[in-house]
């Protein structure tokens, strides 16, 4: 366990990283124009994380200890087909929880 002090020290130090980090974006760079090439890399900023911050969700799901989960996968699939077919984000979000929830009430 870590010592009082220490913990905050270290959320000092994680806060004040995190405040340089968005202000070297904002603060250094927010009143100049960026070159084409960079906005266009920024572009896929969210296509990037989104997927980052969901595949551990579906490959190692804390629900299940990290086992495979059938119900959870299935969610995904059809999350991502209803996705790419409707090109909606609402309708591929609700297939998907309606897919998860079944799933899992049917798996018991």
């Amino acid at each position: 366990m870590i010592e009082r002090p220490e913990l905050w020290v270290v959320i000092a130090l994680l806060a004040f990283g995190s405040f340089l980090l968005r202000f070297a974006f904002l603060g250094f760079v927010g009143n100049r124009e960026l070159p084409a090439w960079l906005l266009r890399h920024l572009r896929y900023t969210a296509v990037a994380v989104l997927p980052a911050l969901i595949a551990p969700m579906i490959l190692w799901p804390s629900g299940t200890d990290g086992a495979f989960d059938l119900p959870r996968f299935a969610a995904a699939m059809v999350t991502l087909a209803a996705g790419l077919y409707w090109r909606n984000v609402l309708v591929a979000i609700t297939l998907g929880a309606t897919t998860l929830y079944l799933g899992l009430y049917l798996a018991g």
